[in-house]
Order: structure tokens, then sequence, then C-alpha cells
């Protein structure tokens, strides 16, 4: 009988063991782990196509459903499916939401996915799934581009059954364009959109000039550009992040005040803060009134709609300086925000924090790469097809014996075998040849195979030199970008503010607390100007409450020196007093100085950096109706009065007295055809008024022979126009300062488009002019050179003289005066204003 073994028996392999373990060493390498699989595989973007692994995803999974632009939209659900069963292996709701955002205009400058159906709002998250459809963007189109043509690297999917790009060739600069947000494990990344069109224009630049420094590209990138719009103050922030990859910068709501009533007056915002919307606002502003904090604020009422946009009116007290209570506004609630930019996106599979510089330079390479090898894709395949077109040639030179070759051979590969060694082919020529059907083998012709070949060598000819030269294939970068830029480009939405006309946050005091300034502002001296590029501001003010309001140049510098503007018209007002907008149809329309921005001194002189588009304050202009000067809208006795010019040579002095109560009327009655050109506030009679005819035509001659007229008079003949010409400019210049006095012309094409052309200018001595009598032809005042025939701007003023740009810059005039009669000096660009200095 057999003993029993008495030791239990061992347990099945993989039941029943205990593994001891550190539970330190286990809990370091799972948060590793985790760490890892957050920061390189779902938080952060890449630089070089911009996305996220689950953003990137949707987009090729789209790409290759066919959800192209002209195709018809499905069902988000389908999409979430799609991409969550065959490359993302995480939660639906996740993938839904990274669709969301790139369909919704608000988040992303430039969506990458056309959505149909409910897709949210900053105030509200959009509706399941199931409910929504979606297809790609024309912008998508771009970003998966050329795939299938080995232009990026294909990995596994999450279970090997699949492969997926690494990166999309991305011929837009996306990460810079529509920006990033992500919280990674121990980092984060929050970029601001840019605009499409600046930043193709500094990425071309770098590609033409790697060496390129930040300066140079700052000149195409002045700043974020945001969805919503809105204005970004303060751009120190903006350029410190730039250089570091870390920087702040402030974004404000675009405001303007209105009359809601005939006796109240409002704050209508227009444009919010990126990420921000109305509901939260009228919730800040609600429980700021109700705790007392906010001040002036009687009522606000959402009026968005999808025909007129965001709408927010906030109805201020009577009594209450709408300024005032908009500063309170800035500080108390959402209307001013914070942004953190904070560059951290994966470069080389590494976590990094980029200035704009190595942004640009990342997605650069990356281009070049994609070009370089989507060229040396095509050049292989052309390279394959003329190797067979020449294997058709020969054929087809002597079709009768390949077909008996064909047919005399036992099978295929004998008959491939005999097409190789009697013709000379190759194996591919050979089973090309054999594989084409006898009718269209008979077909080809070999004028039309020729023709092919030569289309072949030309297209490796090509390819050839852009892998063969780093220029060529630079180049091509360059034009595809541009390209790009043409087709979805658009203008630039936010603007951008040097500084803000309120002090900053830091010198108000803590958020939250009182009103900074005065609900009630002083009525002190100042003066309101109109610059060149439509910008209306007000001065500070003088010392003397009593006394006039200093001097303002004829050209605003900005702080930096940089930016600069000109003014055009200005008038002698106070804080608390009302001006008049005088535009080209004969309507004077009221302004309330209060309401305009005050320019704080910058170096002693104003920047106009921190002022506001005119249109803000005159919306009510018609079609073609523009501002052509600033008049006061009350006339003492013994003033000179508003003096007006007419392209049809008319000019009128408005007699002195009290404008009507009303908040617009008229001031000159015009004729069929004919439009006010410019408008002067004299301030005594003791003046000569200058008239410019578009063919250099200038007349002089004093005020005191204008009659003062009321506002219905049609005015008296100024000067005498010869056919087809028109009144460009009217001056005034005060007897006695003719010597410090200057006559500014610029001539150009009369069909050219405005800004087009640059043209040529001239400067002269205003004293060298005569004073004739009124109604009479006037002098030459410029001589045109081959290809000019008209004057398209002229000034005539107290100097010194300064003349600027559409975009704010100045425009050197020549220095050495010249001849009364003679001709200008090419201009470096065109100008849109020219002024002198007022006061």
């Amino acid at each position: 009988m057999a003993r029993r073994s008495s030791a239990p028996a061992a347990p099945p392999p993989g039941e029943g063991r205990v593994v001891d373990i550190d539970v330190a060493a286990e809990m370091q390498g799972s948060f590793l782990e985790y760490a890892y699989s957050v920061i390189y595989a779902r938080a952060l973007p890449d630089a070089r196509d911009g996305l996220k692994p689950v953003q990137r995803r949707i987009l090729y999974a789209m790409h290759d459903m066919g959800l192209r632009p002209e195709r018809a939209h499905v069902k988000c659900s389908r999409v979430v499916g799609e991409v969550m069963g065959k490359l993302h292996p995480h939660g639906d709701t996740a993938i839904y939401d990274a669709l969301v955002r790139m369909a919704q205009s608000f988040s992303l400058r430039l969506p990458l996915v056309d959505g149909h159906g409910n897709f949210g709002s900053p105030d509200d998250g959009p509706a399941a799934a199931r409910y929504t459809e979606a297809r790609m963007a024309s912008a998508a189109q771009v970003m998966v581009a050329d795939l299938d043509e080995d232009v990026v690297d294909l990995v596994p999917n999450y279970d090997g059954s699949l492969q997926q790009p690494s990166v999309l060739p991305s011929a837009i600069p996306n990460l810079l364009v529509n920006g990033a947000s992500g919280i990674a494990v121990g980092m984060a990344t929050n970029m601001p959109p840019h605009n499409l069109v600046e930043v193709v224009a500094a990425a071309r630049h770098l590609v033409e000039h790697p060496a390129a420094t930040l300066e140079d590209l700052l000149r195409f990138v002045p700043g974020p550009d945001l969805p919503g719009g809105g204005r970004i103050i303060g751009l120190d922030g903006v350029r410190e992040a730039y250089a570091t990859g870390r920087g702040t910068f402030r974004t404000r709501a675009t405001t303007r005040v209105e009359a809601i009533t005939p006796r109240r007056r409002g704050i209508v915002v227009t444009e919010l803060p990126y990420g921000v919307g109305p509901e939260r606002v009228v919730e800040k502003i609600a429980d700021a009134v109700k705790s007392r904090r906010l001040q002036g604020v009687s009522d606000v009422q959402d009026l968005t709609d999808r025909e007129s946009g965001l709408r927010l009116v906030v109805e201020v007290k009577s009594g209450f300086d709408p300024e005032a209570v908009l500063e309170q506004l800035h500080r108390l609630t959402p209307m001013e925000e914070t942004f953190g930019i904070n560059n951290v996106c994966l470069v080389e599979g590494q976590p990094r924090t980029l200035g704009l510089r190595e942004l640009l330079a990342v997605y650069v390479d990356h281009r070049l790469e994609v070009v370089r090898r989507r060229s040396e894709y095509r050049l292989a395949r052309a390279r394959e097809r003329l190797h067979l077109v020449e294997g058709l040639l020969v054929a087809v030179a002597d079709i009768d014996e390949v077909i008996a070759v064909i047919r005399s051979s036992d099978d295929a590969a004998a008959a491939r075998e005999r097409l190789m060694a009697v013709f000379e082919l190759s194996r591919e020529q050979a089973d090309h040849i054999l594989e084409l059907q006898l009718r269209r083998l008979t077909r080809f012709s070999t004028l039309e195979l020729e023709t092919r070949a030569a289309e072949l060598r030309e297209t490796i000819a090509a390819l050839e030199e852009v892998l063969g030269s780093d220029e060529r294939l630079r180049g091509v970068v360059s034009d595809e970008l541009a390209e790009v830029a043409r087709e979805h480009g658009t203008p630039r939405r936010t603007v951008l503010l040097e500084a803000s006309g309120a002090a900053a946050p830091a010198a108000r005091g803590a958020r939250g607390r009182g009103p900074a300034v005065p609900l009630e502002v002083p009525d002190s001296p100042c003066w309101l100007l109109l610059s060149a590029t439509g910008l209306l501001a007000r001065t500070s003010g003088g010392t003397d409450d009593d006394g006039p309001p200093p001097p303002v140049p004829a050209g605003l510098p900005g702080a930096d020196r940089s930016a600069h503007d000109v003014v055009v018209a200005a008038v002698r007002t106070s804080a608390r007093a009302e001006v008049g907008a005088v535009t080209s149809r004969g309507r004077v329309l009221r302004l309330p100085v209060v309401d305009v921005p005050a320019l704080p001194p910058v170096h002693g002189a104003p920047s106009l950096a921190g002022g506001a588009p005119l249109a803000d304050f005159v919306p009510g202009l018609a079609k073609g109706e523009r501002v052509v000067g600033l008049a006061r809208l009350d006339v003492p006795e013994g003033a000179g009065g508003l003096a007006l010019a007419t392209a049809g040579g008319t000019v009128k002095r408005v007699a002195p007295g009290e404008a009507p109560a009303r908040e617009e009327f008229e001031v000159v009655g015009l004729k069929d055809g004919d439009e006010v050109v410019a408008a002067l506030d004299l301030p005594d009679d003791g003046r000569d008024l200058v008239l410019v005819t578009s063919d250099a035509q200038l007349l002089r001659f004093p005020a005191t022979a204008v009659r003062p007229q009321g506002r219905a008079a049609g005015g008296m003949a100024g000067v005498r126009l010869a056919a087809g010409a028109r009144v460009v400019a009217l001056g005034a210049v005060a007897h006695g300062t003719e010597d410090d006095a200057a006559v500014v012309t610029v001539a150009g094409a009369a069909g050219a488009l405005p800004g087009t052309e640059a043209g040529t200018a001239k400067v002269t001595p205003f004293a060298e002019y005569p004073a004739k009598g009124r109604g009479t032809g006037g002098v030459r005042c410029h001589r045109f050179l081959r290809g000019e025939d008209a004057l398209v701007h002229a000034f005539v003023g107290a100097g010194p003289v300064a003349a600027g740009a559409a975009s704010g810059a100045a425009v050197p005039l020549p220095a050495e005066p010249g001849r009364r009669d003679g001709s200008g000096v090419p201009l470096p660009q065109a100008v849109v204003g020219i002024g002198g200095r007022v006061g």
C-alpha cells in the first residue's frame, strides 16, 4: 500500500500566488506612466501641426471617412464612434468635446470642423452628439493635404491593426493661428490665437531669411488676434511672451456710448474678451449693483441675436459719466480680463516653452520636410511612369512584332522573357505591356506617348531642381503659404493698444474697490483730435481750467516712438462740452467730448494709441458719407465760425450763434452731385482761406471776403474750376504767420485705387503764393510728371507738417522746399492724411 505525501499540492500556475511589492515604488512607477500618458498623448499639442492627439485623430478619421467640405454633414456620434473604435481608445465625451471646440468660431480663429446644429456658446455647452452633425471645414483640408504621398511618418494605432499619422502635414501654422489650452501633470499650456495672414507673413519672412531675429518677425505679428475681437490693452506682456514663451496681457470689451433714450445714455458692448459670454457679464453686473460696488447703472439688457451679433446694453443713470461707469465695469466685471500666455508644446517628443521665433522655426522646418518628402515621392512616381512610357514607345514602334512575340509564347512568363530579350525592355516595362489590353495598346500613338514622356521629363526636372536647391525648396514652401493666406485669411478683428486711456489696474488700487475716477468729469479745456487713420481722442486738458489747452503737434508719436499718426482735424473745446462732426453731406452730428477717450501725455506729447475709432461715436453715417472736419457747436460773436468748402468750388462761412438742440442738423445747402470736402473751425476773421483743386490750382483770399451765412444757405463761389476738376483741400493761415506756413501737395493718377500708388509730394513755403480775389482761378501749385494727372492730397497750414500712412506709420516728406510750380519727389508709400501744428 503506497504512502500518502503530507505536503500540500502546489496551486496551479497563476492562481493563489501572493507577490510582495514595495507600495512606494509601485505608486511612483504608476504615477510616472500616467503623467507620461497625459503629457505626450493627451494634453499638449505638437509644435508642428498644433494639434493634440485626439484632435489629430478626429481630422484624420474624418478625412478617411470622406467628410470633405462639399459632402453632406454626418452625425457627430458617427465620427466619435469611428475615432474611438479605430484610433483613440478613450471616452466618447472627451472625443466629442475636442470635436466641438474645433467647430466653435468663438474658440478658434480658424475653425477646422464645419458644425451643423447647437455647438454651444461661451456660456452654454453643446447639444449631445446624437443631435449635431459635422464635416471637415475647408481649412482642415489644407491640414491633411498630401497625406497619401508619404509626407509624414505613419505609426500603429492602439492595437496595431491600423496606421495613423504621427503628425499632419499642416499647410496652416495652426498652433499660432488657433492657439491651444491644456492641463497636463506638472505643466500646462495656454496660447492665444493669431491672425493667419500675419503669421503666414512672418513664416514666409523666416523661410526667406533663416537668420531673422524676433524684432524682424514682430513687424509682421504685432499681437494676438482673438476670435471675438475686443481690444488688447498694453503690449509689453505680449512682447515678453514672444521672447520667452511666457507673459500676460489684458483684453477689454469693445464698447461705445449711445443715446438709449432722449435723456439717458448707455454703454453698448459689441465684443467681449476671449472666452467671456454675455450671460456671465450680466450676472457679474447684477451682483456688483446689489452689493453697491457698482454705481451709475440702472439696467442691463442682452440684445444679442444672429442678425446683429453680440449687443449688451448697460443703461447709465442720469447725471453719471458713462466713461467713469465704464471704468467701473472694467474693474468689477469680466469686461476686462487677463490672459496668461504659456507656450508649452511638444518638440521632438519633449515638452518645451517656446517664443514666437522658435514656434515659427519649428513649423517652417516641418513644412520644409513635408515638401521635401512630397517632392521625393512625386519624383519616384514620375520616374516610374516615364520608364513605362518609354517601354510603350518601343512597343508601339514595332507593334506587329510585339503581338507576334506574345502570340508565339507558351505562357505569360515566356512572353515576358522574350519581350525583354527582343526589345531590351525591363521586367516592369514588359509586365506593363502584357497587362494592357490589345485594343488599348493599339490606341497609343507615338505622338501622344512622346508628348506624355516630355511632360514627365519636365516634371522630373522641376522636382529635381526643388530637391537639389535649398533656395528653390524654400520658394515652394513660401508660395504655398502665400496661397493658404489668400484662400483662408481674414482681416484682423482685435484692436491692439499700447496703453489705455485710463490708468492701469495696479495704479488704480485693488480690484473690486470704489471708482478710480470721479463720476463727474471736470470741465477742463482740451483739444478734440481726429487722426488720419480714423482715431478720435481728446487731450487730458491744461493745468489752468480757465486758460486755453496746450498746443498739439501735427504728428503724435506712440510710447515706443515707432507708432505714428497725423492729426487731420482738431477743435478747441472742454471736457464736458459737445462738438460737431461735419460730414461730406453737409450734416453736423453732435459728439459729446466726455465720451471720447482722454490721451495721457507721452514724453511731453499725447499719443493717439489710446484713441477710439471714429465709427464708435458717429454710427449714423450713410453709405459713402464721411467725416470731413470738427467744429464748435456754439460759436460766439466775433469768432470766425465754421468755414467749409465743397467739391464744386463753393466756400461758406456759417454765421456765429447757437446750434439747434437736435442730435444732427444741416449747415449748408448742397447742389445735386456736390459734397463737402473739408471743414475748419476759425477762431477769428484774421485769416486767409486757401482752396486747392485736383488740377493743381491754389487760390488764396481773405476770410472776410466770404460773408457769414445761415445754416440753410448754399455758400458763395470760392474758386473757378476747370472742366473735370474738383476741390481737394481747404486751409486757413493766420495773418502774420505766412512765413511759418507751408503748402503740401501729393500728385498721382486720378484713376488709381486709393492707397495703391505712393505718388510724388512737394512742400512749398506758403508765402510764395500771392493772394487773389475770391471766385478766380488761382495759380499753379504742382507740375505733374508722366503718369500723374491729379492732386490726390493737399494741405495748407502751420508747420511743422507731418504725413501718415494707412498703418499709422510716418511718411517722410521732402526736406528741401520745392518751387511753387515745380514737380514732386517720389514718396516711399501712399499717404492717407497730412497735418500741421494745432493751436
